[in-house]
């Protein structure tokens, strides 16, 4: 296995708490529909959706790209399998993006959540 990207990003929870009270069109803007319907479900809906934002970012980083160069939030989907592990879903056009930058059609993409008040990590790895 190759590493093509690894990326990491750290979120405050009380800062995260207050953009999400003060704007209201963030998490149409961020999240899929999906990942606002299991958040939304959850007691603690702030390190819910925390975890995800970390996840984008560390992946946008993992790529090399930030959320640019056509890369969008609402296409990189953070999900959890029947186990409950977290996990990376891209759209088609996301999905592109990484094949173009890293010149491979076949990748894999780890990711890792923590979290610890006041703090969530997100880290990321592609990998070929």
């Amino acid at each position: 296995m190759k590493i093509l990207g690894f990326g990491t990003d750290l979120v405050n929870l009380e800062r995260f708490d207050k953009i999400l009270k003060k704007n209201k069109k963030f998490l149409n803007r961020i999240y899929t529909y999906n990942e606002k319907k299991k958040c939304s479900q959850k007691s603690n809906k702030v390190n819910c959706f925390a975890k995800r934002f970390a996840a984008k970012e560390a992946f946008s980083k993992a790529l090399g790209t930030g959320i640019s160069k056509g890369l969008t939030f609402k296409g990189i989907e953070i999900l959890n399998d029947l186990k409950g592990k977290p996990e990376i879903h891209l759209d088609k056009m996301n999905s592109n993006i990484v094949k173009k930058i890293f010149k491979t059609e076949k990748y894999e993409i780890f990711l890792t959540l923590s979290d610890e008040t006041p703090f969530v990590l997100a880290s990321v790895i592609i990998a070929k």
